[in-house]
């Protein structure tokens, strides 16, 4: 769940530990291949660990019951703290500790593949039953590490006490909410270090894109934050300062206080948030974002999906479940059911008729994984800090700014 930089930064100093220890009878050194179907998986037995923190434990509950009645196994599920499951994992892996499978987001890819403590995985066929987006996610330099089960972003939400209909383009839902005579026309989190996340979709808008891609939807080591379509994205930048529209003093509490308020019309922001205004009883619609710079809006998705240990005891077990079980309509189904994240599985992302999750899979369709390149974390210490010096007015010339910023990045990165 993407709650802003800030937040993460929170979470990752969170300590809890509940448990560790994988089982399991029988090592294998390579990811054997997937079946064709469910009903050719092969025999498994012996014992699974699954690591699963609590933002994702409820999606998994129910799911590896089924698995463990169908394949007659033992799975011990093990929750961990966000704030250290990923930590743990890397430390545990190459002491031959740590669970068989762990479940996670896309963009810890980056920091698994470079420690050596996933290991690759073959999907075959199956990979063309998910979102590409999806598959893309859980790719590093050409080879797949992990299944995705979920997708979220962020989008517009809307309260329709205030407004019924959305218009086309960014500055047009502003001048839509300064008519409304709301106290914000619309609300965009950003804390007094900024927070790019929820401004990527205005700035994709640009054209301007953090990582060049390449064909097959890849990202390179290129930074493509620079160039003409960035310092178009800095000058309206500083346009929405000028206008009140970014605000250092709004971060996301603030943000989520003044919309269940009643004191705007819109928010850009994700399920986390939503959520709660659903169980406040608001009457909520959720919408893509609308460009502001005449091309499509493009948040960052953020995949949810299942990783196997490098060092499993039961590496035959694991990929059973990974592979076989977790790619199939029927887990894809039983896991929405339990936690409500969008599958990334076609087929059961089609079968949803709840408005507010038909949304959510709208406003994720067009977006982009999340980076899962160890250089993002420099690109996080530099982006939000700079974009909120040009909105604030702090850095005069926003353009000038923008290339200060990529240039940092640039050196950061190459300092590694």
């Amino acid at each position: 769940m993407q709650r802003g930089i800030p937040a993460v930064a929170a979470a990752l100093g969170m300590a809890l530990v509940l448990s560790a220890c994988s089982g399991g009878t029988t090592p294998e050194t390579e990811s054997p291949k997937p079946t064709t179907s469910e009903s050719e998986a092969p025999e498994v037995s012996g014992k699974l660990t699954v690591w699963v923190d609590e933002t994702r434990i409820n999606d998994f509950k129910d799911v590896v019951a089924k698995f463990k009645a169908d394949r007659g196994v033992e799975v011990e599920v093990v929750q961990k703290a966000s704030g250290d499951i990923r930590t743990e994992f890397v430390q545990q892996v190459p002491t031959g500790e740590g669970p068989d499978v762990i479940i996670g987001a896309n963009d810890w890819i980056g920091e698994f593949v470079t420690n050596g403590v996933v290991a690759p995985i073959e999907l075959g066929d199956k990979a063309a039953q998910f979102s590409a987006g999806s598959i893309n996610a859980f790719s590093y330099e050409g080879k797949s590490y992990g299944v995705p089960y979920a997708v979220e972003s962020i989008g517009l939400v809307r309260n329709n006490a205030l407004a019924k209909e959305t218009p086309a383009t960014f500055d047009e839902l502003i001048a839509q909410g300064k008519e409304l005579k709301s106290e914000f026309p619309v609300l965009i989190q950003q804390g007094d270090q900024g927070d790019a996340y929820h401004l990527y979709p205005l700035q994709t808008s640009f054209g301007s894109f953090v990582f060049k891609q390449d064909e097959a939807g890849n990202y390179t080591d290129e930074l493509a934050l620079g160039g003409a379509q960035g310092e178009a994205w800095a000058k309206y930048l500083a346009k929405l300062g000028k206008e009140g529209i970014l605000d250092a003093s709004i971060g996301g509490d603030q943000a989520k206080e003044a919309f269940s308020a009643g004191k705007s019309a819109y928010m850009v922001t994700g399920p986390w948030y939503a959520s709660e205004f659903v169980k406040e009883g608001m009457d909520i619609s959720i919408l893509p974002i609308p460009s502001a710079g005449g091309e499509e809006s493009r948040p960052f998705a953020g995949y949810q999906g299942a990783y196997i240990s490098a060092k499993s005891q039961n590496a035959l077990l694991a990929n059973d479940f990974v592979v076989n079980y977790l790619s199939t309509e029927e887990a894809a189904d039983q896991i929405y059911a339990s936690g409500g994240r969008i599958p990334a599985l076609t087929a059961s992302a089609a079968k949803i008729t709840d408005e507010i999750a038909k949304g959510w899979a709208d406003a994720a369709a067009n977006g982009l994984p999340q980076p899962g390149s160890a250089a993002m974390g420099v690109v996080w210490g530099f982006w939000g800090a700079a974009q909120l010096d040009i909105a604030s007015g702090k850095a005069a010339d926003p353009v000038k700014a923008w290339e200060t910023m990529v240039k940092n990045i640039e050196d950061g990165i190459k300092k590694g």
